[in-house]
């Protein structure tokens, strides 16, 4: 049962989302439409800046975020009602990407009080785009192998190296980046978390071009690149421990979950119609499903409704702030879901379901089998589903090594 304030704060946020949420931005998301921060790329719908905006003065982009910083400071049960009536109306995330996602609840914890004035309030307002500098050439999954070095130049450090994989990198207006500060240190314990600019001079950016045509990652260059120090978040040589708590808020799914999941790879993979429906459609008897695809059906759609029920479990527990190791079980889950749903819709479609292009294949056969194709990469990209089960074992399960 709700207190009466709690009742009251529902009926207001009802009332004020019904008033002012878009309809544009109560169906599903459209490629193109998401605002994700920063100038660079604009949303194609104008819909979308105007509920940026309005969900922006109200601090809801970030609403556990202090006031002072553009958020509401919702407590955790003003926070569940917020995403119980977006969800209502189907609402469209006003705000993704890795700003509200990532750095900024790093920064909320790690940052100084400088860094959190200068970037937060930006962040929330939808002023900034950012972008990982995670992965290397040679430091995938073993990141703390990387060997991009910051050279300590006084009041400045100097970074030269690569950044690989680096999403968005040719919109975005910032990086936070890993980068090597002491050569001689164990690999984890000599390395550092740092900020800058994309625009400063010594960075250039390459997009990689996939098999689609579409670029989504690119490849980034540091050459002498000039970072002042007081772009060092958290300790210097202890970056590793920062960098690790910002993979466990991208991890989280909490954006995700306060978006009624129309951002992120399962709100990707929806075909237009449920499963079932979509089984019947391309069966010879259109009046009924084979048996062993109706129970496959059945425990992939009980795998995602208990993933959700987790993630929102794990958010009611931790308060809206995201909870530690275990947001490895929510990549690695996530991840073998996606597989096996985007398999079944294969499954379901036959050879239609293997078109890259042509005028015997509908738009969704299309997009659907480019992306059964893509997502063998989800259980390697943002950390192996190896590492995951690695963090599992040791940081969840107290496993020994």
């Amino acid at each position: 049962m709700e207190s009466l304030n709690l009742q009251a704060f529902r009926a207001d946020t009802r009332e004020w989302l019904d008033v002012n949420c878009p309809a544009s931005m109560r169906v599903r998301m459209v490629e193109g439409e998401e605002v994700n921060g920063g100038n660079k790329r604009h949303s194609t719908n104008p819909d979308a800046h105007l509920w940026l905006v309005a969900m922006a003065e109200k601090g809801w982009t970030v609403p556990t975020w202090p006031v002072e910083y553009g958020g509401a400071d919702l407590s955790k049960e003003e926070f569940v009602v917020l995403i119980d009536e977006l969800q209502r109306i189907n609402a469209r995330p006003p705000l993704g990407g890795m700003g509200v996602s990532m750095i900024g609840p790093t920064l909320l914890e790690y940052g100084s009080d400088e860094q959190k004035c200068q970037h937060l309030p930006a962040i929330a307002r939808g002023e900034l785009a950012w972008c990982q500098g995670y992965s290397e050439p040679g430091a995938g999954s073993d990141l703390a192998s990387l060997q991009t070095y910051a050279e300590d130049k006084g009041d400045y450090f100097s970074v030269n190296g690569a950044k690989i994989w680096t999403s968005g990198a040719h919109y975005a207006d910032w990086m936070f980046c890993l980068v090597r500060t002491n050569k001689e240190a164990p690999k984890h314990e000599g390395i550092s978390f740092l900020l800058f600019s994309m625009d400063s001079p010594g960075v250039t950016i390459k997009p990689i071009e996939l098999l689609n045509g579409k670029s989504p990652f690119c490849q980034t260059f540091l050459d002498d690149v000039r970072v002042p120090k007081d772009n060092l978040v958290g300790k210097l040589n202890q970056g590793w421990t920062v960098g690790k708590r910002l993979l466990q808020h991208e991890r989280s799914g909490l954006a995700a979950l306060a978006s009624a999941d129309k951002i992120g790879p399962m709100e990707r993979i929806k075909p237009a119609l449920a499963l079932s429906d979509l089984a019947r459609k391309y069966a010879a008897d259109q009046t009924t499903i084979e048996p062993g695809l109706r129970k496959d059906l059945i425990e992939n759609e009980i795998l995602k409704k208990s993933f959700f029920l987790t993630q929102q479990r794990a958010m009611e527990e931790t308060a809206s702030s995201a909870p530690g190791a275990a947001t490895s079980i929510f990549k690695y889950v996530e991840a073998n879901y996606v597989k096996e749903q985007l398999e079944l819709q294969l499954r379901i479609r036959g050879t239609q379901g293997l078109g890259w292009a042509g005028a015997s294949f509908d738009d969704e056969e299309i997009s659907m089998g480019r992306l059964w194709l893509e997502a063998k990469s989800i259980s390697i990209a943002g950390g192996s589903n190896e590492i995951q089960l690695n963090i599992i074992a040791k940081r969840v399960l107290g496993l020994p090594d």
